[in-house]
């Protein structure tokens, strides 16, 4: 099993920068495909980003390519989010989530084993 933590949420203008880290604790770390999602008021859950075991293959929903980075750091137990050139509707409570299976949906929520408690990030235009 693996907890999951999220933070660096907060209020930024549209066009400014946050990034949201997520620590995890528990199982090993590397054992998991890790992923962002995201859930604006009154919206299902989107999926954001993924990030593979090593760090070295990223997925983008469309909306955030070009904008939006994930990363991971092994060695600190964290998946990291960054985000650029935010825009009003990027206002969002996000999630970090772990999956343990290979070969999946990366975009599928359902995919996802753990999810931590979610980190709000709110953007003004």
């Amino acid at each position: 099993q693996v907890q999951l933590e999220e933070s660096g949420g907060g209020l930024v203008q549209a066009g400014g920068s946050l990034r949201l880290p997520c620590v995890a604790s528990g199982r090993s770390f590397i054992n998991y495909f890790m992923g962002w999602f995201r859930q604006a008021p009154g919206k299902e859950r989107e999926f954001v980003a993924a990030v593979g075991r090593n760090g070295r293959k990223t997925y983008y929903a469309h909306s955030v390519s070009g904008r939006f980075t994930i990363s991971r750091d092994i060695a600190k137990n964290t998946v990291y989010l960054q985000m650029n050139s935010l825009k009003p509707e990027d206002t969002a409570v996000y999630y970090c989530a772990a999956a343990s299976g290979y070969g999946l949906e990366y975009a599928s929520a359902s995919n996802y084993d753990y999810w931590g408690q979610g980190t709000r990030v709110t953007v003004s235009s």
